[in-house]
């Protein structure tokens, strides 16, 4: 949603013999993907001038570069006398490459990758296997400081074109701090959600293959674009070793036969298993790790799971196996029933000197190594006198988590959250850790009323942590100028709608009456950058 620097649409030259009737011109001459495949691209030309504005059409082969990342990881070309933007997905700055427009979207167009000229800045060898099928991590070939940069870079643009902060003023180095990385860049996420399918996704030199029921079956990643084809994974490099282990046994068994399990048919709504959720925490008495295996299916068979169950409970670090019921047609991890077949119903893990009993639907920090250094910038951030006599209001409270570490110093904490089970996890860590100073409400912040603020005194700082992509409800955003809270502490997921909110919460909303709200889909995986911004 940035504004996106210029970028320079280079005109294919005759360097390249089977490219040389390929013209950049002003009339957009039509190459057919087939004749490029092939080598025999043959196209009319126009002896229109170049410096007329350049509008790609549908299926033009053109010769870019690519610049910058733009929010998801895409690639970022831009005409430089028509200001028509180009994005295209696994195109990384400095990179030289050959694409064909696959589809135009009012102000700017998608590109497919066909054939890189020359390679990207930063240029590292990706470790994982899947790296150029899984959407996951769509940068990795990418060094680790040069990601930094881009998403720094993105914020940056965010915050002026779209949270209307002046980077002229003398206050924007205040106002915009440098990114804190991740000292690990791998294993680094405790909450992994694989999915079963009965429609394995293959690359196209594949794809005339012939699989039966049994071999078309995977459990992996949804492949890029894909609602219906699974991406088969054997490991991911982004989940904890112990989870790596999880994951290579279920896919061992999950397709004997003789277990008579099936994937879940997202077309036929037929089949057992949907998803397999990994999540991984720690013992507090040892220190070691803890994982807690959730498998989603469409019915309650505990029969069926009971060979998987015995070989996955065998693996040391296995605390908790449970079963979460979903008999909807949706794509959805939540169950509407959860049953514990192994162990524990919860696994724990340590943040900023607390211990936090998780269960298989509550929210929790994905990187719980950046999660220590994201919640001591948000006690750094929220100031608090240390005197116990501050009320903190905590908004998207999910188990409780920032609220309860702040309780210590404060006067009292009033968290509100929309999930039931959260709530409940986040009223049982207060109790776990001697805390009573919090209270926990449920309650949905995008439906608000005019009696909201009425059952908790005026907060002096106002936590906002993790809303849903979208961002803020303009009715909480009005609550909140009302308010009129000494401190506000946002931390958000999606820097866009964070831009957003950050001008209505600064500069007001009466623009909002004028404007549209940026449009935001939701997405499961935003690349591979584990960082935070102390915003």
């Amino acid at each position: 949603m940035a504004t996106i620097p210029s970028h320079a649409l280079r005109h294919l030259t005759v360097t390249r013999p089977w490219l040389r009737k390929i013209r950049c011109t002003a009339s957009l001459a039509f190459c057919s993907p087939d004749n490029y495949i092939n080598g025999n691209a043959d196209t009319k030309t126009t002896n229109n001038s170049n410096s007329q504005a350049f509008f790609p059409k549908k299926n033009q082969v053109l010769e870019l570069e690519c610049e910058s990342l733009a929010f998801k990881g895409k690639g970022v070309c831009k005409v430089a006398d028509s200001g028509f933007v180009l994005l295209c997905d696994r195109a990384l700055p400095g990179e030289r490459f050959i694409g064909r427009v696959t589809r135009k979207k009012g102000s700017y167009a998608e590109v497919t990758k066909l054939k890189t000229i020359s390679p990207h800045w930063d240029l590292v060898d990706a470790p994982c296997e899947y790296a150029s099928y899984c959407g996951g991590c769509k940068t990795q070939n990418l060094s680790y400081e040069a990601q930094v940069r881009a998403k720094e870079q993105q914020v940056r643009e965010l915050l002026i074109n779209v949270g209307k902060f002046s980077d002229k003023s003398p206050d924007f180095s205040s106002i915009m701090k440098p990114i804190v990385p991740c000292d690990i860049q791998f294993h680094y996420r405790n909450k992994m959600e694989f999915s079963f399918g009965s429609q394995k996704w293959l690359p196209k030199e594949l794809l005339d293959q012939k699989l039966d029921d049994n071999e078309n079956y995977a459990l992996g990643l949804h492949a890029p674009g894909f609602f219906d084809k699974i991406l088969n994974v054997d490991k991911c490099l982004l989940q904890s070793e112990p989870a790596n282990k999880i994951l290579a046994t279920v896919q061992d068994h999950w397709k004997d036969p003789e277990l008579g399990l099936s994937p879940y048919n997202v077309h036929t709504h037929a089949g057992f298993l949907k998803h397999l959720v990994l999540r991984t925490g720690r013992d507090m008495k040892t220190g070691l790790p803890e994982l807690m295996v959730n498998f989603v299916t469409s019915s309650y068979k505990p029969g069926l799971l009971k060979l998987l169950v015995e070989k996955i409970s065998a693996i040391p670090e296995v605390a908790s196996i449970v079963n979460n019921v979903n008999t909807s047609v949706g794509n959805t991890s939540v169950g509407e029933e959860e049953y514990t077949l192994y162990g524990k119903s919860t696994i724990t893990e340590s943040l900023r000197g607390l211990t936090f009993q998780i269960s298989a639907n509550s929210f929790f920090q994905t990187n719980t190594r950046q999660a220590e250094v994201l919640y001591k910038l948000i006690e750094d951030c929220a100031g608090l006198r240390g005197d116990g006599s501050e009320v903190v209001l905590d908004l998207f409270c999910g188990t409780g988590t920032i609220g309860l570490t702040l309780a210590k110093t404060a006067r009292h904490v009033y968290g509100y959250e929309v999930v039931a089970q959260a709530v409940a996890d986040a009223h049982r860590n207060a109790l776990l850790n001697g805390i009573s100073n919090a209270t926990f409400v449920q309650g949905d912040l995008n439906k608000i009323g005019e009696n909201f603020g009425k059952d908790f005194p005026k907060p002096d700082i106002v936590i906002s942590a993790d809303p849903n992509r979208p961002g803020m409800h303009m009715k909480l955003i009005k609550f909140l100028l009302k308010l009129k809270a000494p401190r506000i502490v946002y931390v958000s997921c999606n820097p866009a709608t964070c831009a957003r909110d950050l001008d209505y919460l600064c500069h007001g909303v009466e623009r909002a009456k004028h404007q549209r709200m940026l449009p935001v889909k939701k997405h499961r995986a935003s690349g591979h950058v584990p960082s935070y911004s102390p915003y």
